[in-house]
């Protein structure tokens, strides 16, 4: 499961183990520090802040993601800077992900997400700011493959997920750095947790929920001389149930904060200088189901980011979901 805001700038036992967890899910956002591409493309945003893919019971969960980046505002530190200062200038992506989640009981499941990334760039790439030019390229992205544990409460409440990010996207685009390029070339270590609770009071005779949900990537076996900055994505959220309102079965308005926190990228085919940010987003949102269908979406939009260097960031980021339980 890994939500925000750059490839928008250049580049989250018992009640006791869960209420420790959700307290972890805090310490994590407010203390990791990480870094990110020279396009700022932080794409492991999307990873959190999906909280109509927590598993709810055995069995599975099939569903199609779509994400949406538009990264064209040049980013310098905690503002808005000169576009000149930035030989990138345009870098757009189409996210598709098809992922499929099996718990083979209330403990235990898989998950696999197989995404899809189609991406336009512009800018001059070769150095000279007066001769842009743009390039159109797509490929399967990074496939990534995770257990889950959710078994320290009868109602799944909490969860831990761990597993890989495996190579299998496009590194080698000729016209681009390695940095906005589709693949990381890398093979990457992955940790997430979850809680799923109830505030202590009702909103119109129905419950208000929340969850917290932290991801990290931490990549450890590199190619062709690049290492990817390691990556913290953080999401607090508040959901609301209104139930059913005529055709739709359930209707739950949504607010999330997102925090991501990524690391410089290192060694010979980086740049260090204009790679690494933090940000904060707010997404509202809403969840529905009509018939067996889920439908999740929602918008981010940065309310603070710092960007080292110079890089690309997006006005907002766009997410949805449909999913289905089998």
């Amino acid at each position: 499961m890994s939500y925000l805001w750059s490839d928008w700038y250049r580049n989250s036992a018992r009640r006791a183990c869960r209420y420790a967890l959700a307290v972890l899910g805090f310490i994590l956002l407010a203390t990791f520090r990480s870094s990110a591409h020279a396009c700022a493309c932080g794409c492991g945003v999307f990873e959190v802040g999906t909280s109509s893919l927590f598993p709810q019971g055995a069995g599975g969960t099939a569903w199609i993601e779509y994400d949406y980046m538009d990264q064209y505002l040049n980013w310098h530190a905690a503002h808005i800077a000169s576009a000149a200062n930035n030989n990138d200038k345009v870098l757009r992506t189409n996210f598709t992900t098809v992922g499929l989640q099996y718990m083979f009981n209330r403990n235990w499941g898989a998950m696999i997400q197989i995404p899809y990334w189609q991406r336009f760039y512009r800018g001059a790439y070769t150095g000279d700011n007066a001769n842009f030019q743009s390039y159109n390229w797509n490929s399967i992205g990074d496939i990534r493959i995770e257990g889950m544990y959710t078994g320290f409460s009868e109602d799944m409440s909490t969860g831990l997920v761990g597993g890989l990010k495996v190579p299998s996207g496009w590194y080698t685009y000729p016209h681009v750095d390695r940095d906005n390029q589709i693949g990381t070339g890398s093979t990457d270590l992955l940790f997430g947790a979850y809680h799923l609770g109830n505030l202590p009071f009702s909103l119109l005779e129905r419950p208000l929920n929340w969850y917290v949900q932290g991801s990290y990537d931490l990549p450890v076996f590199t190619q062709d001389h690049y290492k990817p900055g390691r990556e913290f994505d953080g999401a607090l959220g508040l959901i609301y149930n209104w139930g059913q309102i005529g055709f739709l079965k359930e209707f739950a308005p949504l607010v999330s904060l997102v925090a991501s926190d990524r690391a410089r990228d290192s060694q010979s085919q980086a740049d260090p200088t204009n790679t690494g940010y933090s940000r904060l987003l707010i997404a509202p949102g809403v969840e529905t189901k009509i018939g067996i269908i889920r439908w999740y979406t929602d918008v981010g939009i940065p309310v603070f980011q710092n960007m080292n260097g110079n890089q690309i960031t997006a006005p907002y980021l766009l997410k949805t979901v449909l999913s289905y339980d089998f």
